[in-house]
């Protein structure tokens, strides 16, 4: 394993041979960056007291094939380029929310990756996220609470629970790519939550697409997030959500 000590050098270590999934990315394809860290070896012979090492920041293999953003990962590209980002989602909009535009820079710049990675016909707007968004946690993003699927929670901003990580992070599971993996606390992390969160409702869009055919909306695989979508009359809480939206049209 090649231990270099800082982001910059990772980045320009990747030779141009080691494609990257994104722009964005730190680590090519087939590996996630891990973040410095200290690692403590247990008492030996040669060190009696054990001691502790300290690992810089390196990309390591992926268990699979499949392409992994790891919780290291999404904090340094949140660092490196979303305060650069312009444009959408408006700001303004929400006044009832005292959080309200306090997470455009993530919203921003998750939506338009993973608007990149998928090229759908249709792209995602960045303000049906913010709307969600604000029907899912009035822009907490310490929101904990149960999920209503067994022991399972529902955290931060975008109420992401146990369930969607689970299948989010299961290299054998439903999802063909696009993996994120980290453990489930870490989601009352701001960018980590939205970028989980946005990969669930691209997810989310298939499933609804899945059933409407091709006239599906954004706005079907939000209520669809929502675990709603074909249920007539509408619930109350697909109406919050549809109300938040139509503030930003």
């Amino acid at each position: 394993m090649t231990i270099i000590t800082d982001l910059e050098d990772i980045i320009k270590d990747t030779k141009q041979s080691d494609e990257k999934i994104h722009r964005w990315r730190i680590c090519p394809i087939g590996k996630h960056f891990v973040k410095k860290h200290t690692v403590h070896v247990p008492p030996s012979k040669k060190h009696p007291d054990g001691k502790v090492i300290e690992k810089h920041e390196y990309c390591a293999i992926n268990p699979s094939k499949k392409d992994i953003l790891s919780f290291d990962e999404i904090q340094a590209m949140t660092e490196k380029y979303f305060h650069q980002l312009s444009g959408p989602p408006k700001a303004g909009v929400l006044k009832g929310y005292s959080n309200a535009d306090k997470f455009d820079s993530e919203i921003r710049g998750w939506t338009q990756y993973w608007n990149d990675i998928f090229s759908f016909s249709n792209p995602l707007p960045s303000d049906v996220v913010k709307a969600l968004i604000a029907s899912e946690s009035s822009f907490h993003p310490k929101t904990d609470i149960p999920s209503g699927q067994g022991d399972g929670r529902a955290r931060g901003l975008m109420q992401v629970t146990d369930y969607t990580m689970s299948i989010l992070g299961n290299h054998h599971g439903e999802l063909s790519n696009y993996l994120i993996c980290f453990d489930h606390s870490k989601l009352l992390n701001p960018t980590a939550n939205i970028c989980a969160g946005i990969r669930w409702l691209f997810r989310c869009m298939v499933i609804a697409k899945s059933k409407l055919g091709d006239a599906t909306t954004w706005v079907d695989a939000a209520i669809q997030y929502k675990g709603k979508l074909g249920i007539n009359p509408p619930p109350k809480e697909v109406e919050i959500f549809l109300h938040l939206y139509s503030c930003f049209l």
